[in-house]
């Protein structure tokens, strides 16, 4: 169904430069911004028979205020822009950045805008529309559609990743995919995600950018870009309908159409409420620590880190963590994941901003393809270097072997092997049900190990991480291992003292000290200014 939105104010009068269906045709449209309504409204205008290239010009008319645009035609989307200022251009053979070039169907076609920023009072917009029956654009050659790549390694182990990159389909970032690929290289990345703004048109640069890059694995997604929270559909294909507030567009059919086609569903920067500095970039869907119409257990993976900790994480990063936890005492099993937010192709240099690989997140992966990292993600097997990858590392496990992510036994041991840690000011502790374990116990050998004997809870299920502190700043975070009862199951740690409820003992290889009990872990809440929606 045609989605349009009938708004007070007027549009100007529709200019013809030609007399017939097959000629050029410029259309105008000036009007003032519904004040109320949804976030997005639409411009329609009718594309006859014969148009081979359509041309989309627009203005916000304000130094305040900031609109967004988009275009679709009578299917739906054909690319999205943001708040960039640049023109659009759409045709058979070739399309600007963040649209898709396609056959051009005759029917009404809209301008999408999106009222990003509105301060100034009336908000007003400028649209030329210019309709040609001889393309401009030289036929873009190079775009494919999207393959994914067989596994460019088959070995299982810890592949470093980064779940949060852009490209030039960003509008608002200005390296090519390939500029990305190639510092990711650089910094030793085994894969990078392309996660670029509620737009698929990367996608059809990367089989034969994989081609040529066998050992940088890209892995397919979409950040979706909302004015209330930004999520990542990592993995994604098909492009997700962002514009919530429109007939049949909300967060959960959003989740629900990610994950119908096999991608996952992650939160970015959830905490990073900065205002107009950065739009939407809080995830200010969450009402009373809930997702409001969506569940907590439909989010697979959450943001702990997002840019690098010494960039902006030491008032981030605390928040983010406090949040996971609270989300995670619902029962919902969500993944840790990290991304740098690039825009520039690692050429940030910005004090809040963050070069690919900060931080970087370590999916224990059957293989290195897309489908084995997000196997990887589902099930928690991931570990978040807040940094970059020089930071240490943590291998988190189980003597009884998790299905998943979830451990079925009376009791086991878990155990965090550290490597990379032997200097001063590192520190290890277990956190168990969102609550530190012990001190802080201090890493003094390479490689460090680290254990505790944890019998499982009588009902329910209790949740154990690692982290690593680098002078009492999160430097390395595991994802959880859960615990839950079962009566026939193994006990390897039966002979330990162990505190009824659940409680534990740790014991330390390579340290002098046995440390034991609960402290609270407290959390900071200031957030750092990032960059804006457009320069």
């Amino acid at each position: 169904m045609r989605r349009t939105l009938l708004f007070a104010g007027s549009l100007a009068a529709l200019v013809f430069t030609a007399h017939h269906a097959h000629a050029d045709q410029t259309l105008t449209f000036d009007g003032n911004v519904p004040t109320d309504g949804p976030d997005h409204f639409f411009i329609p205008f009718t594309v006859p028979d014969g148009t081979q290239e359509i041309e989309v010009l627009h203005d916000d008319q304000s130094a305040d205020n900031i609109l967004d645009f988009g275009l679709n035609d009578p299917n739906g989307y054909r690319g999205w822009g943001g708040g960039t200022s640049e023109d659009a251009i759409v045709g058979v053979n070739a399309a600007s950045r963040a649209y898709v070039p396609g056959p051009m169907p005759a029917g009404t076609w809209n301008v999408v805008v999106g009222k990003a920023k509105i301060i100034a009072s009336p908000a007003t917009y400028h649209v030329v529309v210019t309709l040609r029956t001889t393309p401009t654009l030289a036929p873009q050659t190079d775009r494919k559609p999207y393959i994914a790549s067989a596994p460019l390694e088959t070995d299982k182990k810890y592949y470093a990743c980064d779940f949060h990159v852009h490209d030039r389909e960003s509008t608002d970032a200005t390296p090519s995919l390939e500029d990305n690929v190639k510092y990711a290289e650089s910094v030793g990345l085994d894969a990078m995600e392309a996660s670029d703004h509620n737009t698929i048109t990367q996608m059809d640069y990367m089989v034969d950018l994989q081609a040529k890059h066998p050992h940088l694995l890209i892995i397919p997604g979409i950040e979706w870009t909302t004015y209330h929270g930004h999520g990542n559909a990592i993995g994604a294909t098909q492009w997700v309908d962002h514009k919530v507030g429109q007939p049949n567009v909300t967060v959960t059919g959003a989740v629900d159409a990610i994950h119908a086609q096999g991608a996952l569903f992650a939160i970015n920067h959830p905490a990073l409420d900065i205002g107009t500095l950065c739009i939407g970039c809080a995830w200010s869907y969450v009402t009373d620590m809930g997702f409001g119409t969506l569940p907590a257990n439909a989010v697979d993976a959450f943001e702990i880190e997002s840019g690098g900790y010494r960039q902006a994480g030491f008032l981030f990063t605390h928040p983010a963590l406090q949040l996971w936890d609270q989300l995670l005492d619902t029962g919902a099993h969500i993944t840790a994941i990290g991304g740098s937010d690039d825009h520039s192709g690692g050429n940030d240099s910005g004090q809040f901003q963050s070069a690919i690989g900060n931080p970087t997140t370590y999916v224990m992966a059957d293989n290195l393809s897309v489908a084995a990292i997000m196997d990887g993600i589902k099930n928690g097997r991931t570990v978040v270097k807040m940094q970059d990858i020089h930071d240490p590392m943590i291998e988190f496990s189980s003597e009884v072997a998790p299905v998943g992510d979830t451990v079925s036994a009376r009791s086991t041991i878990f155990q965090a092997k550290i490597t990379g840690g032997n200097q001063d000011g590192v520190t290890v502790h277990f956190v168990h049900n969102g609550q530190e374990l012990s001190d802080d116990v201090p890493v003094t050998s390479d490689p460090f190990t680290i254990s505790v004997n944890a019998a499982a809870p009588q009902t329910g299920e209790d949740r154990w991480r690692v982290e690593l502190l680098v002078d009492e700043h999160p430097r390395t975070v595991t994802s959880h291992i859960f615990l839950k009862y079962d009566p026939n199951g193994p006990d390897p740690a039966a002979s330990k003292n162990l505190v009824a409820g659940g409680g534990c003992e740790i014991s330390q290889k390579q340290a002098d000290s046995s440390l034991m009990w609960l402290i609270a872990f407290g959390s900071a809440g200031l957030l750092a200014a990032r960059r804006r929606r457009r320069a």
